[in-house]
């Protein structure tokens, strides 16, 4: 594999020693994670975004390799390889170049030109080829047999003889490629009768626009509709154009051969190259939409899995509900199931019941939080709640795939005895204590921070929200005596078997005290322990550096550093004025390099932080449904999913509204990551309402005020305030006054 690490440096624009070692790593079984944290020195400080990116390209190469060595074999073993075909298969550098090239010796079902060939017209094709003056309809007849009986058939036969070898000419497809790139549309007709039925698509009834140019979303609607029969597409660039470059190929004079070769040129490419080009350019703009909608789930993953968690306080939860009631649990600090009820608020004559049973579990449970599924009836059950002034914060929180969770084999197996209502008002309470512990038991496409997650490549969308998964969880560490198995397994080194294995030893025993006793679990042998220790905390553990991210192959040199310090390790953890004293270059060692020093010092100072930010309160404004939301409103909102195109605002009513990407601020973006972030709370004006199709349009930008007028009015206000220095004159003689302006502002 590190043979092609000049490669990948070149593309990646990094050192080939730096691919090198990664691609080294990798080999060695070393995770990504390990690779980002613990292998700095040997990487360059290279994080796991390029690290990724070397792994991804280092696939794509093995690929390319056993693709052209597939190719080689194929056309050796026909007898048909020569120096020449060997050196062009040596310089293509793409699988497109080399899937041309391979063309003619590639087996293929019955063609056109190989019936011609079969009846003898190889020949005559040749001879038009030269495009000399001929006479043709004689030389046509020259090759009449049982079959070819005319001298259109002959002709023809010719044709699609020149055809097929115009097809397959590697330097016209890679022409006809470029060609494609730059001027090539992507078009899309509504198919007859078909208008009502799809409707949603009606943007795209009658559209086109550079294939090249397509965002993600527009080119996943686009092929939407074309799968599901509502749309015709095509994706070519103008057809003159095209024939005209090709034939400047192939056609010369204007002799009777060159109108056959012309004919042949046009048949070719409507017949085989546009549609074999059209085929090519559609898997590619199905596979850059996919990358790319796959990418915007990815960046909200990650950004929902590190949602700010309450922490370890006393929750009581509830899921809520109409007519079935809302169901309410209590969960100790640390996510245990302590009892269930059922409250109904909808019904006048049960309410007074309802608040009995919420404040007596509240007091029962010395409850510290209270946390509301935001789905149907989650803000009436909200101000339901908050009249009763208990004093307690109130969070709305998230309930998208908790009734799959509560539906699952993992939720079975957590609470086999009580009922997936209940399972769903725990799954709820855990989410606002930690989301990251809660979320990774769902199906991260259940969560519903995607676009079109349904029409991209589902293995490609696994493979990149697992690793979503993985490095948050590695980012934020797990406590080894409370990690559920399902949090466990994405800890670098670890995966289910293991996970499964530590929790029975973490039964078995009562708990572990050091990291040292990971190595007594079985089947946890020395290079798991090394990808996982550093990701493992053991909070009040034998060894204090056990709680922290520091890796256990650098607890010698921590404990040389508070030697040298004349306090033990205990003492320098968290002792922020003594390790800021700590001068890293003395530690440096072959061992140890700058990077890993300052990422030891830095935890040293705060072990075990959470890089997640504090859980903050959120308050919608009092309105219910959309029929109370009017044009013009400024309200509070929080961002729930983020897309290319725009983001989706949760503000208190059923349906999310929609900023578009040009009402989210006064520049010009082209993303909404570059400015929002999943779960952050907002202002919002409403622009338009649309009941019938549950639409609301919100603007952010219209709620701010623009750069300019800031400026504008700090100026004014500038001036206002120099006007305000200017002394009282009042009852002083001019002379007087003047002295006095002249003294203050000069001439």
């Amino acid at each position: 594999m590190t043979a092609f690490a000049p490669l990948i440096a070149t593309k990646l624009n990094i050192r080939t020693q730096q691919a090198e070692t990664v691609l080294a790593l990798l080999a060695e079984g070393a995770t990504i994670p390990f690779i980002a944290r613990y292998r700095k020195d040997k990487t360059g400080a290279l994080d796991e975004v390029v690290i990724q990116q070397i792994d991804d390209e280092s696939k794509a190469l093995k690929a390319f390799t056993e693709r052209k060595t597939a190719i080689e074999k194929s056309i050796t073993e026909q007898e048909k390889m020569t120096e020449e075909l060997q050196q062009k298969l040596n310089n293509a550098v793409t699988l497109a170049e080399l899937e041309d090239i391979y063309l003619p010796y590639k087996p293929k079902r019955r063609t056109k030109a190989q019936t011609a060939k079969e009846n003898g017209l190889e020949p005559l094709a040749l001879l038009i080829l030269e495009q000399k003056d001929t006479d043709l309809p004689a030389e046509a007849e020259k090759y009449f047999n049982e079959k070819i009986k005319t001298v259109d058939e002959a002709l023809q036969g010719a044709r699609d003889i020149i055809a097929e070898q115009v097809n397959e000419d590697a330097q016209l497809r890679a022409k006809m490629r470029k060609l494609f790139e730059d001027s090539a549309t992507l078009q899309s007709k509504v198919v007859s009768d078909k208008e009502a039925e799809g409707i949603k698509f009606k943007d795209y009834f009658d559209y086109s626009e550079p294939v090249m140019k397509v965002p993600s979303h527009r080119a996943l609607a686009v092929l939407r509709g074309f799968v599901e029969g509502i749309l015709r597409i095509a994706i070519a660039p103008a057809e003159e154009q095209a024939v005209e470059q090709m034939e400047a190929l192939y056609a010369k004079g204007i002799s009777d051969s060159s109108a056959q070769v012309r004919k042949a040129v046009k048949d070719a490419y409507r017949r085989l190259l546009q549609p074999a080009l059209e085929t090519e350019f559609r898997t590619m703009l199905k596979q850059r939409a996919d990358e790319e909608a796959i990418n915007v789930f990815s960046e909200n993953l990650k950004q929902l899995l590190l949602s700010s968690p309450l922490g370890g306080k006393k929750v009581l939860a509830i899921d809520p509900g109409y007519r079935t009631g809302c169901k309410v649990v209590c969960l100790d600090e640390k996510g245990a199931f302590k009892k269930n009820d059922l409250i109904y608020i909808h019904e006048p004559g049960k309410l007074s019941s309802s608040e009995h049973t919420i404040r007596h579990l509240v007091e029962s449970f010395h409850i510290e939080a209270i946390a509301i599924g935001d789905g149907t009836a989650g803000r009436e059950t909200e101000q339901f709640i908050k009249k009763l002034g208990l004093g307690l914060p109130v969070f709305l929180v998230n309930e998208d795939g908790a009734s799959i969770y509560s539906a699952s084999e993992i939720a079975r197996e957590e609470f086999p005895d009580q009922d997936i209502t209940v399972r769903g008002a725990v799954s709820i309470g855990r989410r606002l204590m930690d989301p990251l512990a809660e979320l990774v038991k769902i199906d991260p496409k259940s969560i519903g921070v995607g676009q079109y997650q349904h029409d991209v490549n589902q293995f490609r969308l696994k493979e990149r929200l697992d690793q979503t998964v993985v490095s948050c969880v590695n980012q934020v560490g797990v406590n080894l005596n409370t990690a559920s198995k399902h949090l466990l397994a994405y800890v670098s080194g670890i995966g289910s078997t293991l996970a499964d294995n530590i929790i029975k030893y973490r039964n078995e025993t009562g708990g572990f005290t050091n990291r040292n006793q990971l190595l007594k679990v079985p089947r946890l042998g020395g290079k798991a322990y090394e990808q996982c220790a550093g990701f493992l905390r053991i909070k009040e553990g034998d060894n204090p550096l056990d709680g922290s991210a520091v890796h256990p192959e650098a607890y010698t040199l921590v404990k040389q550093m508070a030697a040298d310090n004349k306090v033990d390790v205990k003492s320098l953890i968290g002792n922020e004025s003594l390790v800021k004293d700590i001068n890293p270059k003395q530690y440096i060692s072959e061992q140890f390099g700058e990077h890993t020093i300052q990422d030891i010092l830095k935890e040293l100072q705060k072990p075990g932080l959470d890089p997640r930010s504090e859980v903050q309160q959120f308050e919608f404004a009092a309105i219910y449904s959309i029929e109370e939301v009017q044009v013009g409103m400024v309200l509070p909102g929080i961002v729930t999913n983020l897309t290319r195109f725009g983001a989706f605002i949760d503000i208190g009513v059923k349906q999310d509204g929609l900023v578009h990407v040009s009402e989210i601020a006064h520049k010009y973006i082209q993303d909404p990551n570059e400015v929002l972030k999943l779960n952050e709370h907002v202002q919002v004006k409403v622009l338009e309402v649309d009941q019938v199709r549950k639409r609301i349009a919100l603007s952010i930008k219209q709620t701010q005020e623009a750069p300019q007028r800031q400026e504008f009015r700090k100026s004014n206000n500038r001036s206002f305030e120099q006007k305000e220095k200017v002394p009282d004159l009042s009852g002083a003689s001019l002379t007087d006054a003047l002295s006095a302006l002249k003294k203050k502002f000069g001439k």
